[in-house]
C-alpha cells in the first residue's frame, strides 16, 4: 500500500506530503509489496538511491552498535545471571530466575531476557551472546522508525528519523546494554507504527497489533509500557476514519490484546502454587501483582517504594535521592546529554506541523502521525520529569523513538513548504535552538573536544540565516544550508555516541558520553544515584568517573548512611580518596569493571554502591573453591544481594542464591527457609558480603539475620581477600 492510496482521507493543505501522479484507489487488489518488501525494496515511485541509502543506513547503525561490544563484558551482571539461568533451565527462563535452581526472580517481568536466554543456549555463554540481541533491537527500532516516516513524507525525512535515532547518546548506550530498555523502545515504536497504520486505512488488525507490541512491552518492563496509551487511544479515537462505533470497539479490542498479550504471564505466576516457583523478586509478599503496582508502578511516581535502593520520597520539588523533579529535569547536567541534543528543535517541529495541518480533514493521517509521536513524547517527558521514585538517566531512551520521527516528519513538511516564511523562519528557528543547546550541552564537558561547540553554534547558525532564505535561494545553496544545519545539528549527539561505544558499561546505572560538571557518569557509568560532582549530590560515593578511562571513583562523605561509601559496608571510597579496582574485562567467568580496561572490577569500584548497583571482583582462588563439588549442591553458594551472587555465578557457571533479591531487602529466603536449605544440604558456602551486618536489610531485616546465624554458627574460610563460609562445617567452640 503505497502514500498515494490515502488521498481519501488526507486533503486540503497536506497535498505536499504525497507524490505527484495517478494514485490507485484504496483496497482495489490493486499490486503492491508485502510490508517486508517495501521496507527493504522501497516503493516503486522510489528514486533508485533510496534503498540503498535505507540499507546502508541499518548496516551503518549495526556496525557502530557492535563496535567493540565485549568491553562491556557481561554489562549489568543482574541480568546476565538471569540470562545464564535460563539457558540452562527452562524453568528459570520462564519465570526470569537469578539462577537455574530458582530461589529468586529478578525485580522484572522476563520478555527482555528471553531473547539473550535463547541466544546464549545456541552460542554459549558470553558478552557476544548477550549484548548482540539487544544490537538488532536497535537495528530494528530504527527500521520501524524510518518505515513508520517514509509512509506519509519523503524518504530523505525517513533516512532523517533513522539517523537521529541511530546517533542518539543513549540509545547507543542501552541497545549495546542488556538492560530490559531495549526491548521496551522497539516495541513502543512498534506500537505508534501500527496506530498509524490504523489511522491510514481503520483496519482492526492494526489496533489489535498495537495493543500485542503494548502487552509484550508490559512484560519487558510493566507498566512504564502504558505511559504512552492515552495519547494513542485518543488520537485513534478522534482521528480514525470509521464510525465512532466502529472506533469504540477497536479500541476494546486493542485494550482486550493488551490484556492477553501481557496477562498470560501475570495469570500463571499468581496461580502457580508458590511453594513450587521462585520467589518474585522486588515484592514484600511474593506476589508479582504487588511488586507491579507498587515497587514497579506506584512507587515509581510517588517515591513510596518498599524494598527500593533507597528510592524517592522527596516531598515538594525534590525527587528524593534521584535527583530535583521539574519541567526542566530532563535537560540538567545528568540527563541532558543523555536525550535533550533535538527535545527543543521537536518540539518546535511538533508546534509546526499541527499549525501547518490545522485545516486537514479530521482523518489525515499526517496530523495523526505528529499527533502520536507527540503525544508519546509529551506524556513520557511529563512523567519522567516529576516521578518521584526511582529514576535513572539510562530511562530517557524511551524518549528517543518519538524525538527521532518529529524531527524528519517536521524537517520534511517545513522544507516542502519553504517558499512560506512562517515555514522557513520556523526552519531557522528550530535549528537556532539546536545550536545553542548544543552549545550549552557541550559546554558542559569543558575538556571533551573544546572546539566541537564552537563548530557546532557557528555552523548552526550559519545553516539557520541561510534557512530563512531557503525559499529565496539557488537549489543548491539551500540544499547546502540544510545540509550544515543537520551536520551541526547531529554533531554534539553523533560524538557522546562515539564515546560511548569506544568504551565498556557495566553495573546497574550507566550513562552515555564523557563526564559533565555536576553530572553522574561519563563512559562506563557513574557511581551512585546524585547529580553533582564530585561526590554525587545524591548518595554519597557517587562521584564521576573521568573521561582518562581509568575508571577511578572519587567517593564523597558518608552523608549518614552506613559505611560512608554509598552504602552499608561501601567504606572503601573515602572522602576525597580514589579507589580502583582490579577486576578483570570480557573474561569468561570474570565481571568486568566500569571501564573498558577492565579497572574498577571489585565491589565499590564503580563508585558509591560496590556489591550492591556493581558486581563483585571474583579472583581465581575464590571461583576455584565454589567449583569445588558443586555439582553435589543445589547452591554452590548464597550471598546477600543479586549483584554479588551474580558475580560468582558468572564466574562459576553454577548457581548462587541471591539473598534478599537485589537489594538484599525482599524476605526471601526467611531465616527459618535457609536453615532448612542448609541441614538439607543444599547449599555449600556463604559469601561474606562486606555490607554492614548483611545488607539493606536493616539489622532486624531477612538478610541480617542470616547472616548473624552463619557468622556465629559455622567455620570461616579466607581466600585472598574474600571471606566465605562453610555451611557444611560448624565452627569450632
Amino acid at each position: 500500500m503505497t502514500v498515494q492510496q490515502f488521498t481519501g482521507t488526507d486533503t486540503g493543505p497536506e497535498s505536499w506530503a504525497r507524490p505527484t501522479g495517478p494514485a490507485p484507489a484504496p483496497h482495489t487488489g490493486a499490486p503492491k509489496r508485502p510490508f517486508p518488501q517495501r521496507l527493504w525494496r522501497g516503493q516503486p515511485e522510489d528514486p533508485r538511491w533510496v534503498r540503498p541509502a535505507f540499507l546502508g543506513l541499518l548496516l551503518a547503525t549495526l556496525v557502530l552498535y557492535l563496535c567493540d561490544l565485549s568491553a562491556s563484558g557481561y554489562a549489568n551482571s543482574f541480568y546476565s545471571a538471569a540470562v545464564q539461568a535460563g539457558s540452562q533451565s527452562w524453568k528459570a527462563f520462564f519465570f526470569g530466575s537469578l539462577d537455574a535452581a530458582n530461589a529468586i526472580t529478578v525485580d522484572k517481568p522476563p520478555a527482555a531476557l528471553w531473547p539473550m536466554a535463547l541466544s546464549v543456549r545456541l552460542f554459549g555463554l558470553s558478552s557476544w551472546a548477550i549484548l548482540v540481541p539487544e544490537v538488532l533491537m536497535g537495528v530494528g527500532t530504527v527500521a520501524v522508525v524510518y518505515a513508520a516516516v517514509r509512509r506519509r513524507f519523503s524518504p530523505a525525512a525517513g533516512l532523517i528519523a533513522g539517523a537521529v535515532l541511530a546517533l542518539t547518546p543513549v540509545a547507543a548506550l542501552m541497545f549495546r546494554f542488556n538492560n530490559p530498555d531495549a526491548m521496551l523502545a522497539l516495541l513502543m515504536a512498534v506500537a505508534c507504527y501500527f496506530v498509524i497504520r490504523g489511522l491510514e486505512d481503520g483496519r482492526t488488525r492494526w489496533l489489535v497489533w498495537a495493543g500485542v507490541a503494548i502487552g509484550f512491552a508490559f512484560l519487558a518492563k510493566t507498566l512504564q509500557a502504558f505511559l504512552i496509551l492515552p495519547p494513542l487511544a485518543l488520537v485513534y479515537g478522534v482521528c480514525a476514519p470509521v464510525p465512532v462505533r466502529k472506533r469504540v470497539a477497536q479500541l476494546a479490542a486493542s485494550l482486550a490484546a493488551i490484556l492477553v498479550s501481557g496477562g498470560w504471564w501475570v495469570a500463571i505466576v499468581e496461580l502457580w502454587p508458590a511453594s513450587s516457583r521462585p520467589y518474585v523478586g522486588g515484592s514484600q509478599n511474593n506476589s508479582f501483582l504487588e511488586l507491579t503496582f507498587g515497587y514497579n508502578g506506584l512507587g515509581r511516581l510517588n517515591g513510596d517504594e518498599t524494598g527500593s535502593v533507597g528510592g524517592g520520597g522527596g516531598g515538594g520539588n525534590g525527587g528524593g535521592n534521584w535527583g530535583e523533579t521539574g519541567w526542566d529535569r530532563l535537560f540538567g547536567a545528568g540527563i541532558g546529554g543523555q536525550i535533550s541534543w533535538l527535545i527543543p528543535a521537536a518540539l518546535i517541529l511538533l508546534v509546526a506541523g499541527l499549525v501547518a495541518t490545522r485545516r486537514a480533514a479530521r482523518t489525515s493521517v499526517t496530523r495523526g502521525s505528529f499527533l502520536v509521536w507527540g503525544g508519546a513524547l509529551i506524556t513520557t517527558m511529563l512523567v519522567f520529569s516529576y516521578m518521584k521514585g526511582i529514576f535513572h538517566e539510562y530511562y530517557t531512551v524511551a524518549l528517543a523513538p518519538y524525538v527521532a520521527p518529529l524531527i524528519g516528519m517536521g524537517s520534511a513538511l517545513l522544507w516542502e513548504k519553504r517558499d512560506k516564511a512562517w515555514a522557513s523562519l520556523t526552519l531557522a528557528a528550530a535549528m537556532t535552538a539546536t545550536a545553542a543547546w548544543g552549545y550549552v550541552l557541550l559546554n558542559r564537558s569543558s575538556d571533551y573536544l573544546p572546539w566541537l561547540k564552537w563548530l557546532v553554534l557557528a555552523g548552526g547558525l550559519t545553516a539557520a540565516l541561510g534557512l530563512v532564505f531557503a525559499g529565496r535561494l539557488r537549489q543548491r545553496l539551500a540544499l547546502g544550508a540544510a545540509g550544515l544545519g543537520l551536520v551541526a545539528a547531529l554533531a554534539g549527539p553523533a560524538a557522546y555516541t562515539l564515546t560511548t561505544v569506544n568504551e565498556g558499561h557495566t553495573g546497574s546505572i550507566v550513562t552515555a558520553g564523557p563526564a559533565v560538571a555536576g553530572g553522574r557518569g561519563g563512559p562506563g557509568g557513574g557511581g551512585g544515584p546524585g547529580g553533582a560532582a564530585p561526590g554525587g549530590a545524591g548518595f554519597p560515593g557517587g562521584g564521576q568517573n573521568q573521561q582518562n578511562g581509568t575508571g577511578n571513583a572519587q567517593g564523597g562523605p558518608g552523608n549518614g548512611l552506613p559505611g560512608g561509601g554509598g552504602f552499608p559496608g561501601g567504606g572503601q571510597n573515602q572522602p576525597g580518596q580514589n579507589q580502583q579496582g582490579q577486576g578483570q574485562q570480557g573474561q569468561p567467568g570474570q565481571q568486568g569493571g566500569s571501564r573498558q580496561n577492565g579497572d574498577g572490577g571489585r565491589m565499590g569500584g564503580g563508585g558509591g554502591m560496590g556489591g550492591l548497583l556493581n558486581g563483585a571482583g571474583v579472583t581465581s582462588e575464590a571461583r576455584k573453591l565454589l567449583e569445588t563439588d558443586a555439582d553435589r549442591y543445589t547452591w554452590a553458594a548464597a550471598a546477600i544481594g543479586a549483584q554479588n551472587a551474580a558475580s560468582y555465578q558468572l564466574s562459576t557457571g553454577d548457581p548462587v542464591m541471591a539473598i534478599g533479591g537485589f537489594n538484599g531487602t525482599d524476605p526471601s529466603p526467611t531465616l527459618a527457609q535457609f536453615k532448612q536449605y542448609v541441614a538439607d544440604g543444599k547449599i555449600h558456602y556463604f559469601i561474606a558480603s562486606g555490607m554492614g551486618g548483611g545488607g539493606r536489610g536493616g539489622s532486624d531485616g531477612t538478610s541480617s539475620r542470616i547472616t548473624s546465624w552463619v557468622e556465629a554458627t559455622f567455620k570461616k574460610v579466607t581466600v585472598g581477600s574474600s571471606t566465605f563460609y562453610d555451611l557444611t562445617q560448624k565452627a569450632s567452640s
